[in-house]
């Protein structure tokens, strides 16, 4: 099967989303399919970070909602959502380990959604309104940025 035959992107872009058509792009024509896909799981999309590598995102690079969610926070709400400040069990183990009832979630309202949405911004600390740290999902815990204190 070709590298540009409609089966085998498919079936790449299963394994690694988005990164298939870039890598795709740099390869010849006549790559096999099966090479292509070695080359894509050699390197899996969701392989965590070390730690310590926790990516870094500036409260003024996420979206409004964003930014409107995270002043809500530091202000002790009032909160649009019943869920908002429960406890959030980090079972995804993404976020340093902490004791039970660290981390609190909040939504992160999405514009056209009927329902939460994916987006939430996750902080730990205590007080609630002084936390330690907040991290950014846009992707519904699978993977968190930091959000550098303004």
């Amino acid at each position: 099967m070709r590298a540009g035959a409609p089966g085998a992107a498919a079936k790449v872009r299963t394994v690694a989303p988005g990164l298939a058509p870039r890598l795709a792009k740099g390869l010849a024509a006549g790559v096999a399919a099966g090479a292509l896909a070695v080359l894509v799981t050699a390197a899996p999309a969701s392989a965590k970070p070390a730690a310590g590598e926790m990516p870094m995102v500036a409260l003024g690079q996420l979206p409004a909602e964003a930014r409107t969610t995270y002043e809500l926070i530091h202000a002790g709400g009032p909160f649009p959502f019943q869920k908002d400040g429960t406890v959030f069990m980090n079972r995804e183990r993404l976020l340093p380990q902490q004791a039970r009832g660290f981390y609190r979630e909040y939504t992160v309202k999405t514009p056209r959604s009927r329902d939460r949405g994916a987006r939430r911004i996750v902080c730990g600390g205590k007080p609630p309104t002084a936390p330690e740290a907040c991290y950014y999902t846009a992707d519904h815990y699978a993977s968190f940025s930091r959000i550098a204190k303004p």
